[in-house]
């Protein structure tokens, strides 16, 4: 399972299976501002970045936990986590990727999509949730 995404600079991309599902957990638990940051041109330790937003600790966790299910059925587990005891920001290392769930206020104080600028940002729409609704006029 890979899905298409759009760059921001309007360009069509495809995600990885593992990250594409771990974005829709993500978004089935009600997760915001769910971004990929494409850092194979950037860095060598990871392929990706997968970034989004929760309203508070117990959301953040429940993401978290949602995502790791989630990969958990693709035989896929994180080689490191961090941050559930205190649910500010989780981290999920799965070498190829790495996922951070964050409370609003904590995305916006590390902000890691400004660290990594020179990353390609890639929005993740929320395949579930279909086209969503019409423009207003």
């Amino acid at each position: 399972m890979s899905e298409t995404m759009t760059k921001t600079d309007g360009t069509a991309t495809r995600l990885p299976g593992p990250l594409a599902a771990a974005a829709q957990a993500a978004y089935g638990k009600k997760a915001t501002e769910v971004t990929a940051l494409d850092l194979r041109k950037v860095s060598s330790f990871t392929d990706y970045f997968l970034i989004c937003t929760a309203q508070n600790a117990r959301q953040v966790r429940a993401v978290a936990e949602a995502i790791e299910e989630a990969l958990a059925q693709e035989d896929l587990k994180p080689a490191h986590t961090e941050g559930y005891e205190r649910s500010g920001w989780v981290l999920l290392d799965y070498f190829d990727f790495v996922v951070h769930v964050f409370t609003a206020d904590e995305r916006r104080f590390y902000s890691l999509d400004r660290l990594w600028g020179s990353a390609e940002r890639i929005d993740v729409p929320d395949t579930a949730a279909g086209p969503g609704p019409a423009p207003a006029r």
